[in-house]
């Protein structure tokens, strides 16, 4: 072949590339909504499973965040869907439509990664500009979206800079520009905010979380942050070993989890461990968990009848310290440490030799007591506020 027929030839077939996004683009945004399902989604490299059949139904418009720890699956997950990692089985459907094989570039889907991945030598509004120069659109429309998404990511007077003249969270700010500016049914996120300082990544979440709430596009979140979750999400999904082993809002993973792994990733928790007996002396509630340093704690009613290894769990905003209100459980300990971090401060009172729980009280006229590192002092928490996960079972 000449090389004036090769240049043709090439030129041939990225005309039938675009022609093919763009088909594929109308098919899958104009499919119902932005839903997403996985059905029985799984990854193995070599010997290792790294995700193991995940099935998750994420609604359209729905803001779902996977959470998990470094490890459980959850990027390549997201990888997956964006069409970035080759599932070893199941599917994955947009829309009702399964895009399980298809190309990237042809899932119409908004990504926003970890790095941002702009062009450094392209302007910002050129950055934002790429998606519908790739989509063949006319000049007029691409200039009128680049202002639109500019104004809806509050960056209206910087589409000249270089990425090099902004700052972390304008680049931020360009990158999601960019990746809604072709109106995609989905938006992924895979860590976004993990590269801002711890102000303005909280200023972020909100931010993200009102753009969502305008567009309504179905949003997944890939995070190691707790509180990012919480904040952001619809609904929390999280990962262990490559399987879900929790899904909820918010409220309902932080005041039920389901297990010690879930209440210990989700948040702040103190644990308890010991043996479920029932003293017979006792009265009918009379159901203790049984500690390594003697403590003898009253479980919930929904933990009588267990026998066996167990865990006591309980929040730390939860247990009440040197307070007169009226409590089911009281034991009295010693100040072991004291941390302050402005509006919280944070106790850790020894009960025992063995076992030390963790207290945080806000930080308010008449809320603080007076208590010191080493002084005696009560704690309490009432029975509603305790979790109990049996490890084991005995006749």
């Amino acid at each position: 072949m000449t090389s004036a027929n090769a240049t043709s030839h090439g030129v041939v077939l990225r005309e039938r590339s675009r022609i093919q996004l763009n088909n594929t683009a109308k098919e899958v945004s104009e499919a119902k909504g932005g839903r997403v399902q996985l059905s029985g989604l799984s990854k193995e490299y070599g010997g290792f499973r790294a995700v193991d059949h995940v099935t998750i139904d994420i609604a359209a418009g729905e803001f779902v965040t996977v959470l998990g720890p470094s490890g459980s699956g959850k990027t390549t997950v997201l990888m997956m869907i964006a069409g970035l990692v080759e599932p070893s089985a199941g599917a994955i459907t947009i829309g009702g439509r399964d895009v399980t094989h298809l190309r990237p570039q042809h899932r119409n889907l908004g990504v926003v990664f970890q790095s941002y991945a702009l062009f450094p030598h392209l302007t910002a509004a050129e950055n934002i500009a790429f998606p519908l120069r790739m989509r063949r659109r006319g000049e007029a429309e691409i200039r009128q979206k680049v202002e639109d998404v500019l104004d809806l990511v509050r960056l209206p007077n910087v589409a000249q800079r270089l990425p090099g003249q902004l700052s972390g969270g304008q680049q931020q700010r360009v990158a999601l520009a960019r990746a809604l500016v072709f109106d995609p049914p989905v938006l992924l996120l895979d860590e976004p905010l993990s590269a801002l300082d711890k102000k303005l990544r909280e200023n972020m979440q909100f931010e993200i979380r009102e753009l969502h709430r305008n567009l309504g596009v179905t949003v997944i979140n890939v995070t190691h942050d707790q509180t990012e979750a919480l904040v952001m999400s619809d609904r929390v999904i999280i990962m262990q070993d490559g399987r879900v082993v929790q899904s909820g809002s918010p409220s309902e993973l932080y005041e039920r989890p389901k297990s010690n792994f879930v209440a210990d990733f989700l948040g702040t928790s103190n644990f308890l461990k010991g043996e479920l007996e029932l003293q017979e002396a006792q009265r009918p509630d009379g159901w203790s968990l049984v500690t390594a340093g003697g403590l003898r704690c009253r479980v919930p009613e929904s933990a009588r009848g267990s026998k066996g290894r167990a865990c006591l769990m309980l929040r730390p905003e939860r247990i009440m310290l040197n307070s007169a209100a009226e409590m089911e459980e009281r034991f009295e300990g010693r100040v072991a440490e004291i941390a302050y971090t402005g509006n919280i401060i944070r106790y850790r009172v020894a009960l025992n030799d063995q076992e030390i729980v963790e207290v945080t009280l806000q930080n308010k006229p008449g809320h603080v007591p007076q208590a010191s590192i080493g002084s005696q002092v009560t704690i309490g928490w009432n029975l509603e506020d305790v979790h109990i996960f049996v490890e084991s079972t005995t006749d």
